[in-house]
């Protein structure tokens, strides 16, 4: 149950960043505006952050490591347009806005995830103490 509800916040984050994102910046686009698309657009930047952000930033660790850091604005960039060519809806004008529009939904995906953490049920101390003791490891 928790982990669905993890998904089904982190879809509705990467969806309201990318929405707002968009709608703060005028070089990405995302077309026709709706529920569905951020839906859709949440979706992919969370299969994208799960499984792809993990490979490039390992593989990118001595450039990134050179650059302070630096570097992880350029792989956010670069997600940022693979999503925008999976999904039709959003169209990015250049390299540019995608490095704005990764610092802007980095920021705002960051307060997002911070607001609805309060919606993940946290598994109380008592329950876990209860679950060891009756395992017999307490």
């Amino acid at each position: 149950m928790r982990l669905l509800m993890r998904v089904v916040v982190s879809i509705i984050v990467n969806g309201l960043a990318i929405g707002l994102t968009a709608a703060l910046l005028p070089g990405i686009h995302i077309q026709p505006f709706g529920i569905g698309a951020l839906l859709l657009l949440g979706l992919v930047f969370g299969v994208i952050n799960a499984i792809i952000r993990p490979v490039v930033s390992v593989l990118s660790l001595p450039i990134t490591i050179l650059s302070l850091g630096l570097f992880q604005l350029v792989i956010n960039a670069l997600l940022l347009y693979l999503g925008s060519l999976f999904v039709s809806n959003l169209r990015i004008d250049g390299f540019l806005w995608a490095v704005l529009g990764g610092i802007v939904m980095g920021i705002i995906g960051a307060i997002l995830e911070a607001i609805f953490r309060r919606f993940i049920p946290e598994e109380s101390r008592v329950r876990r103490a209860s679950a060891y003791r009756a395992a017999g490891r307490y």
